[in-house]
């Protein structure tokens, strides 16, 4: 007997396959009593204390922004390059640590923290660097994509149904934005303005137009669902 699922061999008596869980069940099979083919478990599972890792990871992240400081003070004048690795730190914690404190964290209210957090990155490269290109061009792109991911996050969450609407919607949302965007290069780097903005635009266009065009055409929903599986 093997699984439905992964095609793992199965003895007889197991009613689900050790490796995928998948129920095994077949009415003509007559089950009786043996030995299963793999062992339940190899030794006793180890708890970890979440809140413990989350310490420790902390504590890590607090060392290596205290050495990169202290390495920087030490081998020149100043803060040179630290605030640069100390901000890519912060901006990781925030994104991928910070979450994590939380039991049920709400991506409504982390997206949006993540974004800022990215701005705020980005505003101080743009002070240490001396640079004039925060406010017209890192602040809008940032801004316009935080928007587009808090608006899916929050739409998705919060809606059960018509995610090919939300997604469809968000990638013309993106493919429109790219002539922007070019424009916004051309005024704040000495880019002259080529017209590269039509490929993503195109691109983008057509894959947001195709999930919108599946999430009207329910006989095309269901063929691409059978097709592919999804």
């Amino acid at each position: 007997m093997y699984c439905v699922n992964c095609g793992v061999k199965l003895s007889d008596t197991e009613k689900r396959c050790p490796l995928c869980q998948t129920a095994v069940y077949h009415p003509e099979l007559p089950r009786k009593e043996a030995e299963p083919l793999y062992p339940e478990g190899l030794g006793p599972e180890i708890q970890v204390n979440p809140l413990l890792m989350q310490f420790i990871v902390t504590a890590c992240y607090l060392l290596a922004m205290a050495v990169c400081l202290v390495c920087d003070l030490q081998l020149g004048d100043g803060i040179v390059w630290a605030g640069y690795v100390i901000g890519g730190l912060l901006l990781s914690y925030v994104v991928i640590i910070l979450p994590l404190w939380f039991k049920n964290p709400n991506p409504v209210i982390f997206v949006p923290c993540d974004f800022v957090a990215a701005g705020l990155y980005l505003l101080y490269i743009n002070l240490a660097t001396g640079g004039k290109w925060f406010l017209s061009f890192a602040f809008p792109v940032a801004g316009f994509v935080g928007l587009v991911v808090t608006a899916v996050v929050v739409l998705r969450r919060y809606i059960r149904r018509g995610r090919l609407y939300v997604f469809g919607g968000a990638i013309l949302a993106m493919g429109g934005f790219m002539p922007l965007m070019e424009f916004l290069l051309t005024i704040t780097f000495p880019i002259p303005f080529i017209g590269w903005y039509l490929y993503p635009l195109i691109a983008l266009g057509l894959a947001g137009g195709m999930l919108l065009f599946l999430a009207i055409c329910k006989p095309a929903r269901h063929a691409m669902a059978q097709k592919f599986f999804i």
